[in-house]
């Protein structure tokens, strides 16, 4: 039998990862044959993994997909060479890098970086507007574009998400530190998949040090779900009293007192739910 695998791997309320997931292809099963395995995370990234891990275990879902009849056009399909994956993306990685065509350069912090209108348009309604619309006149001088306020290696990073849709590989901790970036980047330039891959990212580096941190970039670019879930990391009195010390915790009473007052009521209301349910 012939049937394809999807497996998902599962935080801790049991919501699937987009970014962890894997489906084959069609598989060929049979009583004697010996069969497949499939890698969707590395076993690093797992044990640092707070978010995932439950009681020292975690949930992977496995779909099976059977096709229920074989239709005449999968034995001519058969008989035909393989159909390559789909490299559109590698395409404009090459375009990227070739800066074959491009008309428009950008200054980011004194570092030139070229690029296609016509891309940039089509992925970001804000660089529509600056490289095509009204905007175009006081944005750009000889077509060179300045960009003072990102840094270098956020704008490649942020290039290469609008030709490939991908981020670089990176480790853990320099991952953490661009989906910082890469969050402000995104929401500046209404880049909504990129902040919504960036919010993931965050979500799985809450810990002691950067929970009030994250807090704040929530806040600042109105990331409920990220907001929602760095609060619930404080909740814990060992947490809250830990990320207390932190330099970041001071950035948050200074830059956002606002949502200082907001987290102490929700500890407030989270105790006493908790002293109702202890005397129940």
């Amino acid at each position: 039998m012939k049937a394809r695998v999807r497996f998902h791997l599962l935080d801790r309320a049991g919501n699937p990862l987009p970014s962890k997931s894997r489906t084959t292809g069609p598989c060929e099963f049979s009583p004697g044959g010996s069969g497949y395995g499939f890698s969707i995370i590395k076993r690093e990234f797992l044990e640092k993994s707070e978010q995932l891990l439950m009681n020292d275990s975690f949930k992977i879902s496995c779909d099976i997909i059977i096709p229920m009849e074989l239709r005449t056009e999968d034995r001519i399909v058969s008989l035909l060479d393989a159909v390559p994956p789909p490299d559109l993306n590698q395409h404009l990685s090459d375009l990227l890098m070739s800066k074959e065509g491009a008309d428009v350069t950008f200054q980011v912090a004194g570092e030139a970086f070229s690029a296609h209108r016509f891309l940039l348009a089509a992925r970001s309604r804000v660089f529509k507007a600056q490289l095509c619309g009204a905007m175009k006149e006081s944005t750009a001088t000889g077509d060179c574009i300045r960009i003072d306020d990102m840094l270098p290696q956020v704008f490649k990073a942020l290039l290469q998400f609008i030709y490939t849709d991908s981020l670089p590989q990176m480790e853990e901790q320099q991952e953490a530190v661009m989906a910082q970036h890469l969050l402000e980047a995104a929401d500046r330039y209404d880049m909504q998949r990129l902040k919504l891959i960036c919010e993931e990212k965050l979500y799985r580096h809450i810990d002691v040090s950067t929970a009030a941190t994250t807090l704040v970039l929530a806040e600042q670019h109105c990331c409920r779900g990220l907001k929602k879930a760095c609060i619930e990391f404080l909740k814990s009195p060992d947490a809250l009293e830990a990320v207390m010390e932190t330099d970041g915790f001071e950035h948050l009473t200074k830059s956002c007192p606002a949502l200082v007052k907001e987290l102490m009521s929700e500890l407030y209301v989270f105790k006493q739910c908790k002293r109702r349910k202890l005397k129940a």
